[in-house]
């Protein structure tokens, strides 16, 4: 049977919502097992509160915790039995596992996943491509989200590709649309870098490229909407933070406003499914995390403050990415790219 491995010790929840996410999925998915890293005491202590298969759930015991304060590197290369290293390599040794999912720090997934799985032949530099909630109910895959700061050209062309083959693989869109996050929607908007990735994507056989696309598109594109935006690592980050800042901003207005009177408290009453939807709609959270495409093995990275909710669908993200064959997509996409170029 397919195993997910859920890195039980990562994140400022852990090991309460991490658990309790991950048993979660136990129920929306009954074509897999729950590998969980950690102290076996603490994590076992959280699986009594659940009902579940047993037969379906692992313990896999752990000395060691990577945290935000300690050095990527160094804590990879020296917490040997820390629960996020003992997941990757449970990740790239044993061949029934299909994917990791960690909520620990973004440094120590990003720097693990390089060191331990390594980067699918041809691709440049891994991105991190989380799901944005859109207007039309579904997803816009940004993608690069915060894994590379600095990006050449040939770096966003390449972060085209991935994510285009993680919109056919996991959510079955057959020609993803694809745009790039610039300054501006005409085509020689941005700076050097975005001026070259648009020409580069332009070019690239194998995506559906439409142009350039301002931040405001990756929610509510609609006519001239994308499935795919593609960013280097620190515009689609901050694209990122502001999603997250937004959704949390509507929500307070709303529950602010509707309490200030028994006329306010009565107006929620009549409104309170189309309030209710519309904050389920901001809450990019319920999507669950950005998977870290280009990696040889599926990598799911959690925000650090996950909870349940969030993890739940981060399990269900790994277990859609190995079953709709990501790596295989990925590395057959970015081998034609580069076969075509030479």
């Amino acid at each position: 049977m397919l195993k997910i491995i859920v890195d039980a010790m990562g994140g400022d929840n852990a090991p309460a919502e991490i658990v309790k996410g991950a048993v979660k999925a136990l129920d929306e998915r009954k074509d897999f097992m729950l590998v969980l890293t950690g102290d076996e005491n603490l994590v076992g202590h959280e699986l009594e509160k659940y009902k579940y298969d047993a037969t379906r759930v692992e313990i896999v015991h752990c000395t060691e915790v990577i945290t935000g304060d300690d050095i990527p590197t160094q804590a990879v290369r020296t917490k040997k039995d820390s629960s996020l290293v003992v997941g990757l390599d449970l990740l790239r040794n044993d061949p029934e596992v299909g994917g990791f999912v960690s909520a620990g720090s973004t440094g120590a997934v990003l720097t693990g996943g390089i060191m331990l799985i390594g980067r699918i032949k041809g691709v440049l530099r891994p991105a991190l491509c989380p799901g944005i909630p859109n207007v039309r109910g579904g997803r816009t895959l940004l993608c690069d989200c915060g894994a590379n700061a600095e990006c050449k050209p040939q770096y966003l062309a390449q972060f085209g590709i991935m994510a285009s083959a993680y919109a056919k693989a996991a959510f079955g869109i057959e020609s993803p649309r694809v745009g790039l996050l610039t300054n501006g929607t005409e085509e020689h908007k941005g700076d050097t870098l975005h001026q070259e990735a648009f020409r580069l994507l332009k070019e690239t056989e194998g995506i559906n490229f439409v142009g350039n696309i301002e931040g405001r598109d990756i929610m509510f594109g609609e006519g001239d909407y994308v499935d795919v935006a593609v960013a280097d690592g620190f515009s689609g980050n901050i694209a990122l933070k502001a999603v997250e800042g937004c959704g949390k901003t509507v929500a307070a207005v709303l529950e602010r406003e509707f309490r200030k009177s028994l006329g306010s408290k009565l107006a929620y009453l009549c409104a309170k499914k189309q309030i209710k939807a519309l904050k389920n709609m901001l809450d990019y959270a319920k999507l669950g995390g950005s998977v870290f495409l280009g990696l040889k093995k599926v990598v799911v990275k959690c925000h650090g403050a996950s909870k349940a909710k969030s993890v739940t669908p981060s399990v269900v993200q790994a277990i859609d990415a190995y079953r709709g064959d990501l790596i295989g997509n990925i590395a057959g996409m970015i081998g034609a790219h580069i076969a075509a170029e030479e």
